[in-house]
């Protein structure tokens, strides 16, 4: 590597550490003989695990059976919704895993509503509330930032005031639907669900969200495979310096820059190896050459695209 390429590396190092959060907190035990956690404290002062396991596109007969290896590996944050259409299926494994409710902290998501959407958004909640065979939520998130949005945010302002949920945000929400929900209701939201993996690191709006008090959480945070993420020989070349899979390097990524992950798999020897990810740490030098791997945009879909938003608003979620 030539000196430009250093001078270069280090710049993105600089950037790189601006945009870095606070050290987090120092990793607790999750239960006897299980690998360490972090976790990150949300604007209203709730802990939330810095790594989790969601269940996107997992089919409502195999959650039950991969929610339970996940707990099992050591996993306590949980990421479902009414849209996954297997909510259900996790709140057998919940009951099923003898773990304190206490010990979890359990994600569902609202997705868009008719009007009164209010009134609807309260339906919502019970019945995903009923299917998780739950008392409480630790977050309920608003699937996607269409609708009466601001109808659906006062009923989950309601919510969490009365004690039902614990934490309440958003999910696919970018800058301006973000600032326009802050500055016109009376709660900030904790958290902030958005597309986030090395080809769209959103940096920049992390910084954003930071300033106002909300928590960034990844989704697709592996980008689905797309361009070739698991044999990207950067990204492989960090794990062998530190015997990690490019996997593991990419949710160590996520968690050191303070990104809450959830990581999605159906074998248990995967869940296990996504978990084992807080013993080694990225050198602000790998951190900055990862970096270099952003693209800028969206590998999925983007959220204000007219035909995308047509086809999210317009479907609707059978209760």
């Amino acid at each position: 590597m030539d000196d430009q390429e250093h001078q270069h590396l280090r710049e993105l190092a600089a950037r790189a550490a601006r945009y870095a959060p606070e050290p987090p907190p120092a990793p607790s035990r999750t239960g006897k003989d299980l690998p360490l956690m972090q976790t990150v404290t949300l604007n209203n002062g709730v802990e939330m695990p810095l790594l989790g396991f969601g269940v996107y596109q997992i089919p409502a007969e195999d959650t039950e059976r991969a929610v339970s290896e996940a707990l099992a590996a050591g996993y306590r944050l949980l990421d479902t919704a009414a849209a996954y259409g297997n909510e259900e299926a996790v709140g057998r494994a919940i009951r099923s895993s003898g773990i304190p409710r206490e010990d979890l902290f359990v994600t569902t998501k609202l997705w868009v509503q008719d009007s009164p959407a209010e009134d609807h958004t309260r339906r919502a909640f019970e019945t995903s509330l009923e299917k998780l065979g739950l008392d409480h939520l630790d977050l309920y998130l608003m699937h996607q930032p269409f609708g009466d949005v601001y109808g659906q945010w006062r009923a989950m302002e309601a919510l969490n005031r009365e004690g039902a949920t614990k934490a309440i945000g958003v999910a696919n929400f970018y800058p301006d639907r973000l600032i326009d929900l802050i500055v016109n209701n009376e709660l900030t939201p904790q958290v902030n669900q958005i597309e986030t993996h090395p080809f769209f690191q959103r940096a920049e709006y992390q910084d954003l969200m930071r300033r106002h008090g909300v928590q960034i959480q990844s989704w697709g945070g592996f980008a689905e495979g797309r361009n070739d993420l698991f044999t990207n020989p950067l990204l492989a070349d960090i794990g062998k310096e530190h015997g990690k899979s490019v996997a593991q390097v990419v949710l160590r990524w996520l968690t050191q820059r303070g990104v809450v992950a959830i990581p999605k798999s159906v074998r248990a020897e995967r869940m296990a190896e996504n978990f084992d990810v807080f013993d080694f740490r990225l050198t602000d030098e790998q951190m900055a050459a990862i970096a270099t791997l952003d693209t800028g945009s969206s590998l999925f879909f983007d959220h204000r695209d007219p035909e995308m938003v047509d086809w999210l608003a317009k479907r609707r979620v059978d209760a």
